[in-house]
Order: C-alpha cells, then structure tokens, then sequence
C-alpha cells in the first residue's frame, strides 16, 4: 500500500495580482522540469495544507498548490466580493499563463474536484489529465443531502442541533436561514451558526472519528472560524454560481481527457451517487471505488488510491 511521499517545502511562493482585491497565495515545488500539477482543495474555503504536496512524486511533477480567493494565506481572508466559481476558474488560467504552462494535470476533491471539472469544460486544450476523489457535484440534491433530506437520518441528533441554530421561521430554507444569521448583526447568532455548520461537516466527513468538544454555546467563535463558514455559505446560497446539473451536462467535452475518479463508498458528505453519475458520464475514465474510505483523503486507503493514480499517470506521460 503506497503512502505519501516524503515531505517537501516550496521552493518558491507567490501573490498572484488579479486584478481585483483579491491576491492569491501560489506556492511551488517539486521539479521545474516535470509534469506541471495544479491542486485544488475543497470547502470552498478550506486552503492548503503541506500534506498536499505529498500526493506527487516529486522528481516527476511540478506541483502547484494555490489557496482561492479569501482561503488560506490568500488576501483578504474572507472577501466575499469579486468571488464566484468563474473567479476562480480565472484565477487558474492566470496561474497558468504566469508560470509558461501548456497543460497541466488538474489533481482536486470534493468542491476542488468540482472546480476541477468546471475549468476542464471551458479549457480542454489546456487539461493533461484529471484525477478527482470524493465527486461533489454542485447539484441542489447534492445540497439537499447534505442538510435537508439525507445525511440528517444517519446522524439525526447533530442535524437538530444545526438546525436549531437558526430562528424556527427561517428553517423552511435551511441554508438560506444560515446564510442570514451568520450575515446578522447578533455575534452570538453567528457564533453558533459557524460552530454547528463546522460541526456538521466534521462529523459527516470523518464519521466515528469524530469527536464532538464541548463547547461553551454562548461563547465567542473565532473572527476566521466565522469567516471561514460565511465564505462557504456564499457559495452554497448561490448554487456554487452555476446551473443546477451543470457538470454532468457538459461532462461531453471531456471525453478525450484522461480522468481518474476515486470515491469512497462511506462517504456521507458526497455519496457514491454523485460518484457513479459522473462515471456514467464520463464512460472511459478509470472509476474506482474504494470500499472502506469515507470522505477525507487522509484514510490510508484513499492516499494509496491518489499516490498511486499520480504514479500512473506520471508513467503514462513517460510513454
């Protein structure tokens, strides 16, 4: 069983001006000369973890690792203005055009592999190959699973608890209730609304290892902590800025490219549906299934599927 590879630093780092607020922390490492790798991470607003790099042997990759707008070490951690999917998706191409690269393999999970697909149907000529783990899809079931009708059977208990963080009158419309009274002017409203939203993923992402703290409900969350749920409600309340089945839809200009999909069949927060929809879409990718993996791509068995999709591919270019 393959695990990561070992750790490596950044050899260089930085701002990518986009011609807006918004600057984007971009990081490199591997090798210069090897096949150019962007990853994207989830949330939205999760960021970039050194792990990342991890995933890529790095004597045969140049491994870009960028945080999206308001993630991470981007500026202004948080800015919800000029931060849409199509931002994003611009953002790549300017990271692109900036460091010389022709084409380069797009490596993302969950939203990152969501984006991933979304740049891929306006960028063909400029796609590798792609490797997605834990298929997102962007679609209102997607969402709906996640917190109106779905998830809340399996972990009933944690549900009521996001859902008693809003007033009972905005609960017809969960994450539209959310985005309001994280978007209010009462403190510990917000506070609670970022600690149960955090919550809820935590638990559906890491499932048993999960491990609710006590919490002190009337006490303050972090500014960032705050921020962080804020950023990712604003793409939630906005269907991700895209049409409702937009991915699967145009998965046809996608056809000629190389595409690994990995998902693991306990994942609760995108279920093996969305997994199995994008490979009846996408017929001629590799789809594997992992049978003990959840959401997370820390589980043993989901690095070993990664590394090994990246160690594949870098042999199928050597060819």
């Amino acid at each position: 069983m393959k695990t990561f590879y070992p750790e490596i630093s950044p050899y260089r780092t930085f701002f990518l001006e986009t011609g807006s607020k918004h600057s984007v922390y971009v990081e490199l490492s591997g090798n210069p000369n090897g096949i150019p790798v962007v990853f994207l991470h989830g949330g939205p607003c999760s960021g970039t973890k050194p792990d990342h790099r991890r995933f890529f042997y790095p004597d045969h990759y140049w491994i870009i690792l960028f945080d999206q707008r308001g993630c991470g070490q981007s500026l202004p951690f948080g800015g919800l203005e000029n931060n849409t999917t199509q931002d994003l998706i611009d953002d790549m191409e300017r990271i692109r055009t900036q460091l010389g690269i022709k084409k380069w393999l797009v490596f993302g999970g969950s939203w990152g592999g969501a984006l991933a697909l979304l740049y891929a149907q306006q960028h063909q000529d400029k796609v590798l190959g792609m490797v997605i783990r834990g298929v997102f899809l962007a679609r209102q079931q997607d969402m709906d699973w996640f917190v109106v009708l779905g998830a809340n059977r399996i972990y009933p208990e944690q549900w009521q608890r996001l859902v008693e963080s809003v007033p009972d009158q905005e609960r017809v419309n969960l994450v539209q209730g959310l985005w309001d009274a994280i978007n209010s002017a009462d403190e510990t409203a917000k506070a609670r609304v970022a600690r149960e939203w955090q919550a809820w993923n935590g638990q559906l992402a890491l499932g048993k290892a999960y491990q609710l703290q006590n919490q002190d409900e009337s006490g303050p969350a972090s500014e960032e902590t705050v921020k962080q749920v804020c950023m990712e409600l604003h793409y939630a309340v906005h269907h991700y800025f895209i049409e409702d089945n937009q991915i699967l839809e145009n998965c046809g200009l996608l056809k000629n490219i190389t595409t690994t999909i990995i998902h693991g069949r306990y994942d609760l927060v995108c279920p093996m549906e969305a997994g199995v929809s994008l490979h009846q879409a996408l017929p001629n990718a590799e789809f594997i299934v992992l049978p003990n993996a959840g959401h997370i791509a820390q589980h043993e068995e989901m690095i070993d599927a990664l590394v090994s999709a990246t160690d594949r591919f870098a042999a199928l270019v050597k060819q």
